[in-house]
């Protein structure tokens, strides 16, 4: 018998059963459809991060806090980062220049309103010169190359926080800072009043160690009598180059001269952790997903039982015809792969279509997934594109039409093994 003939008859006993063909078939669907639809969301989320990120992140920059006990410090050793340990770093091999950071949480006051915002210290000039995308007013501002203690740079979403044009504030517009000094007794607030030279244009980042559309900048010096202290959260280091070599032996070279008590990260490294962190939550999603297509297996071997049972005399009589064992082999995961591959079809549109909607309303459609969380709890949409890879659609066909395959196999043998006297007897 032709493979064309083996086929058609497989076509054939689908169409005679379309009822439990489509059920069967809708078990591979919605298996298929799951996975595609969580691979390529997770997919979208992993290249919208790092976009994000890369966006923020300087990749020749290593990020240097207190405390030694992971990413971004985290140790309660007591150990503190000065302003004048820049000079130390500075004087490192592959080291360009380094610059320290005072931050604090506190309130910036405009005439047409307030916001919490996130109060950074930085030299604005070498600032400027690390993230020379990022840190760079908008039409209109200035970014003084030597502020005086009263400037005052506000990032996008400072300026303008709802994004439907109400400005709060502008560019040569006055604002006053407020921060809460709790070192004081009794704790008392603190403040004065600058002038706005410019409002940094929309990041769109996340902001570790780089600019942020949330924050609010000041000169570093300002900072120091401002919060009454030579103490800095961070110090940016920008290298000579971006190589791993580099990085590794500067992040070295640090550590040996600040002492075990620092950490010192790099963007590539926070970027490879979070494709690792992505890669394993790919799995263990689509291992959720596989779940339901083991199922659907089941049904699909179970529904192909049955209809072995229905069609026993009809076996017989083509096998007392002459038909082959090896024929009644095929017939039978002929059925299996077409209800695979259709299924697998319908599942990867349904899955990419299903991404869409979900992506959708992650953006801010429907309930709203946030991006971006500065320290007083400002939140901006992000938008998800899903990213359904050639290699994803046919791993899903593949694994589609395995599934059907494998769990055919055991009916499809005990209908080629049915002897045909037996079959014409069969009731």
């Amino acid at each position: 018998m032709k493979a064309s003939d083996i086929l058609s008859y497989s076509f054939s006993a689908i169409r005679l059963r379309k009822l439990r063909a489509g059920l069967t078939t809708l078990g591979v669907v919605i298996g298929i459809a799951a996975i595609v639809a969580l691979l390529s969301i997770t997919q979208g989320l992993q290249e919208t991060i790092t976009t994000q990120l890369q966006r923020g992140f300087a990749t020749d920059t290593l990020i240097v806090s207190a405390g030694g006990g992971g990413v971004f410090g985290g140790g309660d050793s007591g150990f503190k980062l000065f302003i004048n340990d820049t000079q130390t770093i500075n004087e490192l091999e592959n080291v360009e220049l380094s610059i320290a950071i005072i931050q604090r949480a506190g309130l910036i006051n405009f005439a047409a309103g307030a916001r919490n915002v996130t109060i950074v210290g930085v030299d604005f000039t070498e600032y400027a010169s690390v993230y020379t995308t990022t840190f760079v007013p908008e039409e209109g501002g200035n970014m003084p190359s030597s502020p005086a203690n009263d400037a005052i740079v506000v990032g996008k979403r400072v300026s303008d926080p709802w994004k439907n044009g109400t400005i709060l504030c502008n560019a040569n517009d006055t604002a006053t800072i407020v921060w809460l000094n709790a070192t004081a007794r009794p704790p008392k607030y603190e403040n004065y009043t600058g002038n706005v030279t410019a409002v940094l244009q929309e990041i769109g980042g996340f902001s570790i160690g780089g600019p942020s559309d949330f924050n609010v900048y000041i000169p570093i010096s300002q900072a120091q009598s401002f919060f009454g202290t030579d103490e800095c959260d961070v110090i940016i280091v920008k290298l000579t180059n971006d190589d791993k070599d580099t990085i590794e032996s500067v992040s070295k070279a640090i550590k040996a001269a600040l002492g075990d008590q620092v950490s010192v990260t790099s963007a590539t490294a926070v970027l490879n952790t979070l494709s690792s962190v992505f890669s394993i939550i790919e799995l263990f999603l689509a291992g959720i997903a596989a779940i339901s297509l083991l199922v659907a297996g089941i049904g699909i071997m179970n529904i192909m039982i049955v209809s072995l049972m229905e069609r026993t005399r009809e076996i017989g009589i083509l096998k007392a015809l002459g038909m082959k064992s090896r024929t009644v082999l095929l017939i039978f995961l002929g059925e299996s792969i077409i209800i695979g591959l259709l299924g697998a079809v319908i599942g990867v549109v349904s899955g990419w279509g299903l991404a869409n909607i979900v992506a959708f309303a992650l953006s801010g459609g429907g309930f709203g997934m946030r991006n971006q969380v500065s320290q007083t709890g400002n939140f901006n949409a992000m938008a998800i594109n899903p990213v359904l890879t050639p290699m994803v659609t046919m791993l899903a066909l593949a694994f589609g039409v395995g599934v059907s395959v494998i769990f055919a196999l055991y009916p499809a043998w005990r209908a080629s093994k049915l002897k045909p006297v037996e079959a014409l007897r069969y009731e």
